[in-house]
């Protein structure tokens, strides 16, 4: 592509691609498609991206295009690629002005050259660093920032790299320029603290955005670029620094108004200290180990004393209970229980630790935590009061613990607790012993210190396990709060409730289940209680609960009704499902609304993936509660299945694991086969070329199918699903054969005459594996039991398949034959299950001739397969097993009976004394074993 022709051209067609008329939108981007592998398309993106007289959006087009074409054509063995010609002038041309006045493309140009760096820095091009660190010295305020601006891009990718050799690489790199990035970056700092005193707002703003740019570049290197960085000088005194730096930014925070133009940004830079902190003490616990005590006395005096107040803003001290909680809970600072076999360094930061960490100090951090941190703020009561639902969703989901301070402090709280309880359990036992009996609902921080109290007690419930009577403490108080009724004690109500879903499940009698019940009843009738009810986790017995069944399944469901939040839907769900699936058959009384309803919440729920997930999940235990009554819900039920279950709708990668599960749970509760129901089985074919972790519940679907109608099945689907077993036993694991087999046997057991034809493909290799010795005994005894089915109620087919395989071996039938029993004797211990034991034995003894010594190996230790007549099976499948097994010959043919007649048989065939010559060529011992196992005959 000659530069001069061409500018002019693909000009015209960036031009175009900004429009926002499809139709002129598109031909260009397809034109720009084609140009992207032509050679010189980029140096004229280069010059026009670069051309700061034409418009910013075509500018914009071309720098991207400029960036995607890096991934795809600058590697040496790419497709197209550039020519080293080509690549040598661009690499020359993005480094020769850093003078982009327009920000949002700057920063494109300096994420497009960190790309080219991380495939060409330093080898093909060793001159970025050196031209980079010059420019970053310039006087010109432009230019300087966007050298800076690139070198930090530069620097954050090749601090990404992982390979050893880029690693080194990196270390180089890190060890070269690391006192020039400290002088760069002190140079800034002092810069900007010197600005904002004498009140030159603008400059500072200026200076405050290179000094973030450098604190980025350093933060990069102090991490990744050294393998002990303790051992460097000039690392540990740039992070002792940060400390000094992060109290002057801290006093320039106090000192400057909210208005401020560079307030944002400050705070920007206040975070990013900590994060050098924070990822260097992740990465070298054991280099951090200086700067354990100094973060320590740092962070606490912020958080917990008054040198915060009026400086520390909420992310900020978020940040410093990260730095708390990552040291405390490190593992590299925890000894082993015996001291000597722990590292002298781990040693060391453990005193530390403990020294830091005194009594006053710990009492402090909980008193405070609790009666400062836990309590509800004025803006919570009152979003709380206005909208309890939304108060409720914000409080337990979004943020992570890490940027939210309510979440950060109650983990902060869980793990000094959990390393210091011997020391804290006196100091919070102390706490709740100071609020015995009902508080003054006129007394609004009383209620709240309160609240805070039964927040950490919750928190800590495993902890305070053997210092808490629950039982005795929840019939003498927490009952009793539960009945207070007064509209100013809603948030203590509230908190016992959750309080007492904390410890249902570490310390709670059974007998105090029903007086619970009572109580969560009478919530359920607050509407401004009931969105924190959906949090207990309804750990029951089923007879304890009943006489409360219909009066809890109502009020949830008005609450499902009611609640508009998706989140709190989901968790209303959830105790629905869980109550559902403990009472099981009993509920079937009351879910006819519930059954009316779900269809509606599914429609709604169409944008709300995981809301549907919960629906499927109630779908099931729904199910399995209904047993064949579930069938009135097929027209609902069926297109849910498919829908979930249909790998070319996008939502199945959401629906697929929980819509296969109620589609299994459909089938085995279903009375009969409807067409709707056979239908859906048009998706196994793609889910089982998925092979994915949901292949077990594939097989189950099917056999539910063969067990529930197997002719109707086989007769639509068998094709389809030989062709998927012969591609899948190709590549599968040995359990996902064994799933195979395990189809193909209940195949011929339900239908023995035409089931061998339907899996004819497949029978040569498992005849191949019984001959082959096949080393999986699980593999070997499927192999037998399919085999076995098809010799003994299937002969003629045999036959068949034994004159095949004879002639695919080169073997006479006889030879062959023998050599299968011989392997089929050899591996009968494989076989641990008495039923294919059994049908080994009757296969075997239909070729008696061969089998003698096999029968009394058999008699030895055989114990016969029964059909128990227990109580009644709980699903229509289970059903269907029972009655199958009522016709099985391995349940219904007596093994001693089958043998009598074997023998009788043959001795009538060869006459009585070729009989008894054949007797006598075997062992006495085995013939006086026979004669014992067929005693009575």
């Amino acid at each position: 592509m000659d530069l001069n022709s061409a500018s002019t051209v693909v000009l015209q067609v960036l031009t175009q691609a900004t429009s926002q008329d499809t139709a002129v939108l598109k031909p260009a981007e397809e034109q720009l498609k084609q140009w992207e592998i032509q050679p010189g398309f980029y140096s004229v993106l280069l010059n026009i991206f670069t051309n700061h007289t034409l418009d910013v959006n075509v500018r914009w087009i071309a720098v991207l295009y400029f960036k995607n074409g890096i991934d795809r054509y600058w590697r040496r063995v790419a497709p197209h690629a550039l020519s080293e010609e080509e690549k040598s002038t661009l690499r020359a041309g993005l480094i020769t002005n850093f003078n982009e006045p327009v920000n949002q493309i700057a920063t494109q140009i300096s994420v497009l050259i960190a790309k080219v760096a991380r495939l060409d820095c330093p080898r093909q091009w060793p001159e970025l660093i050196p031209t980079l660190l010059e420019s970053v010295k310039v006087q010109d305020d432009l230019r300087q920032h966007r050298a800076l601006l690139t070198f930090y891009h530069v620097t954050k990718t090749l601090a990404s790299k992982r390979l050893a050799a880029d690693r080194k690489l990196f270390y180089d790199l890190a060890s070269g320029i690391y006192s020039f990035a400290c002088s760069l970056w002190n140079h800034h700092t002092d810069t900007f603290l010197q600005q904002i005193f004498t009140g030159d707002e603008a400059a500072a703003t200026s200076s405050l955005e290179r000094t973030l740019l450098s604190l980025k570049v350093l933060r990069k290197l102090t991490v990744h670029g050294f393998v002990e960085p303790h051992r460097n000088v000039e690392v540990m005194v740039f992070l002792h620094a940060v400390f000094e730096r992060l109290k002057q930014f801290l006093e320039c925070s106090r000192s400057i108004g909210t208005e401020n133009v560079c307030r944002d940004r400050l705070e920007k830079t206040i975070i990013l200290f900590t994060k050098v902190l924070l990822d260097f003490l992740d990465q070298h616990p054991f280099s951090f180990t200086p700067l354990i005590q100094r973060s320590l006395e740092f962070a606490v005096s912020y958080v917990f004393t008054e040198a915060g107040e009026g400086v520390a803003f909420e992310r900020f001290i978020v940040q410093c209970m990260n730095l708390i909680k990552m040291i405390v809970k490190n593992y590299a600072y925890k000894p082993s229980k015996h001291f000597e076999d722990s590292s002298p360094e781990t040693l060391e930061a453990h005193k530390i630790k403990t020294s830091f960490f005194t009594y006053p100090t710990l009492m402090e951090i909980c008193r405070r935590l609790v009666s400062h941190y836990f309590l509800l703020t004025e803006e919570e009561l009152t979003m709380w009061e206005e909208d309890p639902e939304g108060f409720t969703v914000e409080e337990t989901g979004g943020d992570s613990w890490k940027y939210s301070l309510r979440p950060c402090t109650e983990v902060l709280f869980i793990d000094i607790f959990h390393e210091y309880n011997q020391t804290l359990t006196p100091v919070l036992l102390e706490m709740v012993h100071s609020l015995q009996g009902p508080t003054n609902v006129e007394d609004t921080n009383a209620l709240l210190i309160k609240d805070a109290v039964y927040n950490a007690v919750g928190l800590a419930a495993y902890e305070l396990f053997d210092s808490v009577d629950f039982d005795q403490w929840f019939k003498n108080q927490l009952l009793a709060e539960l009945q207070v009724s007064h509209n100013r004690y809603k948030p203590i109500r509230r908190r016992v409730i959750w309080l007492i879903g904390q410890w249902i499940s570490v310390k709670f009698k059974s007998d105090l289940r029903p007086m619970l019940y009572e109580a969560i009843r009478n919530l359920l009738q607050d509407q401004d209680l009931v969105v924190c009810i959906h949090k207990y986790d309804f750990e029951f017995r089923t007879e304890q609960f009943l006489p409360y069944l219909e009066s809890m399944f109502t009020l949830l469901f008005q609450l499902l009704q009611e609640v508009t939040e998706c989140d709190t839907k989901m968790h209303v769900l959830h105790v629905l499902s869980c109550v559902i699936e403990r009472v099981n058959i009993q509920i079937r009384p009351y879910v006819g609304c519930l059954v009316q309803y779900l269809p509606l919440l599914w429609k709604q729920s169409e944008e709300h993936n995981m809301l549907r997930c919960a629906i499927l999940t109630t779908l099931i235990h729904l199910i399995q509660g209904l047993g064949a009554d579930s069938k009135n819900l097929y027209p609902f039920l069926l297109p849910i299945i498919q829908l979930s279950t249909d790998v070319s709708q996008p939502p199945h990668v959401y629906l697929l694991e929980d819509g296969l599960e109620l589609w299994l749970v459909t089938l085995e509760n279903s009375p009969c086969l409807t067409p709707e129901l056979l239908r859906i089985f048009q998706n196994m074919s793609a889910l089982l070329e998925l092979s994915s972790e949901n292949l077990r519940t594939c097989f189950k679907i099917i056999n539910a199918y063969i067990f529930l109608s197997p002719s109707e099945f086989l007769q639509v689907y068998s094709g389809d699903l030989c062709r998927s077993f012969c591609e899948l036993l190709k590549d599968i694991t040995t359990e996902g054969q064994v799933q195979v087999l395990k189809v193909v046997e209940n195949v011929l057991k339900v239908n023995p005459a035409l089931g061998p034809q339907m899996f004819q493909p497949l029978l040569p290799s498992v005849f191949r594996g019984i001959i082959d010795g096949e080393r999986y005994p699980v593999v070997m005894s499927t192999y037998l039991g399919v085999i076995g089915r098809v010799l003994l109620q299937n002969a003629s087919f045999f036959s068949l398949l034994l004159s095949q395989m004879a002639c695919e071996c080169g073997q006479e039938l006889d030879q062959l034959l023998g050599n299968m029993i011989e392997m089929w004797v050899d591996r009968m211990d494989n076989i641990t299950q008495p039923e294919r034991r059994k049908l080994s034995a009757l296969a075997l003894l239909s070729l008696l001739y061969h089998c003698l010594s096999l029968i009394c190996m058999l008699m030895s230790h055989f114990e016969e397969p029964k059909v128990t007549e227990d109580e009644e099976p709980p699903t229509e499948q289970d059903k269907r097993k029972k009655m199958l097994a009522l016709k099985d010959p391995v349940h219904t043919v007596s093994l001693q009976q089958f043998v009598y007649e074997k023998l009788k048989a043959q001795q009538e065939l060869l006459g009585e004394q070729a009989f008894q010559a054949l007797m006598e060529t075997v062992d006495t011992e085995i013939v006086t074993q026979l004669q014992e196992f067929l005693q009575g005959f």
